[in-house]
């Protein structure tokens, strides 16, 4: 009877030839143990070397001959970190984005978890080393060891920097003249400390010590007084030495206990935060979910909670949490990484205390992994965060919610390139969960699936606090420049600017461009300084005296002279946050100003230190990039000044429009959200298009409206799927030369499963940004079908999977992504 066991294991190897299921045999002793999302150890290559695998499926028959299928090695750790829901939502994600399993299943766990093995090298004591022949690159690696006696394998090779090392370390192993030592770690360990307690039996201290052992005195009574105490309270309150503490455990007059510590991210203890009556529009839109969740209506399984800013749109949430809370479901809360603010996180932690869990990109590794453990252990029933938080290992899911869900930062830029709102949708599917949407300016897409009745509908037109919307007041900058005014500030901007700091007021100045001035250009001769490695001119900052470049991070000194004609008429033309920031402090000498961008955010604890100020009106304008129009609600802030509204207007994107009807909206809705009336200025050079004249009525509707057409005219989503494919390269030439070819394969490929008039190919042409880090970009642009969108993803992958495997060009970089945000 063959009692066998084979596991299907994804090993964490990147090759795209890699990317398989490789199949293992299960050893008679982890039989019982072993399951499916555990990471084991597995021997791997001819070489046989260790690499970290994780179970994907377990099955009773390998198909081919046993003899020729290896055995796993060890486990990594003695709890899985994928469950079967995440093993199902992994495995159609591979398919759906044509991804490797590596990137999906890595998705979902912390980076730091990742195991890794090692070797210790020493010398054999029992062999002369002077009879021996030995190659130069072996007698080197002997010469190494023996000085240092036990050196790590990867320190080895990092020292001594032998090209093609592993032949010659496996010769000396395997002739025993040097022996390994395996050391296997499994990524971030958990903080342990110890719990100090005085042993029961202990009564009379004088009698069980000396005088003399004062210290030890101390400690007991201590004890006594206080009970158990983590050792680092006991030593700092006291003042004793860990030795003193040794000597009471060694006479068994305390007892020591290890415990688990929690790196915990939400440092402040906040107010709790009682439920609050709801509005009439609040109302019937919970209802209607709540409605929808008891009847288990699998038809409504997604909605839509379209509310204008400041509807109340975070108590629905709450409290459709809390219904979940008593059903005993989790919940999932996600909001853009840029609204994930000290306030966001206070509304869930002040209402639900100790059972919410946060993951976000400024957590530490380690903070990061205690978060995900609480997950997995079931220690919490609420996680709030950023996209990664949707893959939560939650095992009684009831509800996701995703907040701001227009918000580019839902599509991933990195492979696996997923669409979090897709994969939410997928994982309630398997789950039995349900999914709501929450925006004040939805997109497009979602917008349209609503009408069509794909997803559930419900509005809230006005806000929670019967509050106005601000007005907004549209300034034409092209007048104000014919009427002599040369500044960033219009004449009425100044005036409310002042009028607001009369009154004691906040003011928001957003402007969505970070640094001192846009780009420097020589008058003489027009030659912009450009990034060496990519196709964008540099942003100077004054702040640092550099020129910086936004994609690529490259920073160089600011010329005095012309590098091109030699002039010394170099000017700095535009502006950032920096020269805004200088502006106001110049014309409001009195004013308490701060900036909020990535430069001013970039250390620990930054951002909050400065929403703290804010809320505690510290602060008279806050001036920002986009990080300021979202998760802030302060009472105090009346006034909005947005001072270039068309920035993003005209990028060669459709998606161009939408996105500054989309980003005015969110920034305006930050004022009057007290009791004062809001006013927003709102600054442009382009006040006649249709996204500045309906961003100041906010009429999202009629913005939809006019945008809808334009998507079915030119066919771009909802009504087609656009996967962007692009090859870069160092060498423009050969880039040229292989996108054409590719091209080539992949018509070929689809027309043998699709008709050819259910998809449209375009291109190569150069991307918008055709060079970055010194990498030459042409894209091919495909728009298809939903019906067919499936068999053309094959036909995409099948040819791109054929051009890595046979190395037709090892120039050639890919990026493949399914709709993406921008096509830039």
């Amino acid at each position: 009877m063959n009692n066998r066991l084979y596991a299907e294991i994804v090993v964490d190897n990147r090759h795209m030839n890699t990317d398989v299921l490789y199949t293992y045999r299960v050893p008679s002793e982890l039989q019982k143990t072993i399951n499916t999302g555990y990471r084991v150890f597995v021997p791997f290559g001819k070489s046989g070397k260790l690499l970290e695998g994780i179970i994907i499926n377990i099955k009773d028959n390998c198909g081919v001959d046993d003899n020729k299928i290896k055995e796993i090695h060890d486990m990594v750790d003695n709890d899985r970190v994928l469950n079967d829901c995440q093993i199902k939502l992994g495995l159609w994600m591979k398919k759906h984005y044509m991804s490797k399993y590596l990137d999906v299943f890595r998705t979902m766990i912390p980076s730091g978890v990742k195991g890794k093995v090692d070797y210790n090298l020493t010398l054999n004591v029992e062999i002369d080393y002077t009879n021996i022949v030995l190659s130069s690159k072996e007698k080197k690696i002997i010469d190494y060891i023996s000085s240092n006696k036990t050196v790590k394998l990867s320190t080895l090779k990092k020292e001594l920097d032998i090209s093609n090392i592993n032949p010659a370390i496996t010769n000396l192993t395997n002739n025993f003249f040097i022996l390994k030592q395996r050391i296997e770690k499994a990524g971030i360990k958990k903080i342990t400390e110890k719990i100090i307690s005085i042993n029961t039996n202990t009564e009379n201290i004088e009698d069980v010590l000396s005088k003399r052992a004062k210290r030890q005195i101390d400690i007991l009574k201590y004890l006594k007084t206080n009970g158990k105490v983590r050792q680092s309270i006991l030593t700092k309150d006291l003042n004793v030495s860990s030795q003193s503490i040794k000597a009471l455990s060694d006479k068994g007059l305390i007892n020591i206990q290890i415990m688990d510590i929690t790196r915990n991210p939400i440092k402040e203890d906040y107010q709790r935060s009682e439920m609050l009556k709801l509005t009439a529009e609040q109302r019937v839109c919970l209802n209607e979910i709540k409605e929808s969740i008891s009847l288990g209506d699998s038809q409504s399984r997604t909605f839509l909670l379209h509310g204008v800013t400041g509807s109340g749109k975070t108590e629905v949430y709450l409290q459709l949490i809390d219904d979940m809370l008593k059903a005993k479901k989790d919940s999932i809360v996600l909001v853009p990484e840029i609204s994930l603010t000290p306030q966001t996180v206070e509304r869930f932690a002040s209402r639900f205390g100790d059972n919410v869990a946060v993951i976000h990109s400024r957590l530490s590794q380690g903070e990061k992994f205690d978060e995900w453990r609480k997950i997995r252990d079931g220690k919490v029933k609420i996680v709030v965060g950023a996209r990664s938080a949707v893959f939560s290992p939650f095992k009684n899911l009831g509800l996701i919610i995703i907040d701001e869900e227009h918000e580019s930062t839902y599509k991933s830029s990195k492979d696996p390139k997923y669409d979090t709102i897709e994969v939410a949708k997928k994982r309630c599917e398997l789950e039995d969960a349900y999914l709501l949407l929450g925006s004040a300016t939805p997109s497009i897409e979602t917008y349209y699936k609503s009408s069509i009745n794909e997803i559930k509908l419900l509005e809230m037109r006005k806000r929670a606090n019967k509050s106005l919307l601000p007005k907004v007041h549209v300034i034409d900058m092209k007048r104000e420049l014919a009427n002599g005014n040369k500044s960033f500030f219009s004449r009425k901007l100044y005036d409310e600017i002042s009028e607001n700091l009369k009154r004691k007021e906040q003011t928001i100045i957003f402007m969505n461009r970070r640094g001192f001035s846009t780009f420097v250009s020589c008058r003489s001769c027009g030659y912009v300084v450009k990034c060496d490695s990519c196709d964008i001119s540099m942003t100077y900052h004054a702040n640092k005296g550099m020129l910086m470049c936004h994609y690529c991070g490259k920073a160089v000194k600011a010329p005095r002279i012309c590098p091109e004609c030699g002039s010394k008429y170099i000017k700095y033309f535009g502006a950032g946050t920096q020269k805004v920031e200088e502006s106001i402090k110049k014309y409001f000498k009195d004013a308490r100003v701060i900036r909020m961008d990535n430069d001013t955010t970039s250390k620990k604890g930054s951002h909050e230190a400065i929403l703290k100020k804010v809320k505690n009106n510290e602060i008279d304008i806050l001036i920002g990039t986009q990080m300021i129009t979202k998760g802030l609600d302060f009472p105090n802030v009346t006034l909005v000044g947005i001072i270039a509204a068309d920035m993003s207007l005209n990028l060669p994107d459709f998606r161009a429009s939408e996105r500054t009807f989309q980003l005015l909206t969110q920034v305006s809705g930050r004022a009057g959200r007290g009791t004062r009336k809001g006013r927003v200025v709102l600054q442009t050079y382009e006040p006649e298009h249709y996204a500045i004249e309906l961003s100041k009525e906010h009429d999202f509707i009629e913005f939809y409206n006019n945008e809808i057409i334009m998507r079915r005219e030119f066919d771009y989503p909802p009504f087609k799927n656009i996967i962007n494919i692009v090859l870069r390269g160092k060498n423009e030439s050969i880039v040229k030369t292989e996108i054409e070819k590719f091209k080539q394969s992949i018509i070929n490929n689809i027309n043998s499963k699709v008709n050819r008039n259910r998809y449209q190919l375009i291109g190569p042409i150069t991307a918008p940004i055709y060079r970055i880090k010194g990498y030459y970009r042409w894209q091919l642009i495909l728009k298809a079908d939903n019906i067919e969108l499936d068999n053309i993803k094959d036909s995409i992958y099948e040819e791109y999977k054929k051009y890595i495997k046979y190395k037709m060009c090892s120039e050639i970089l890919f990026n493949i992504s399914i709709n993406p945000y921008t096509i830039m």
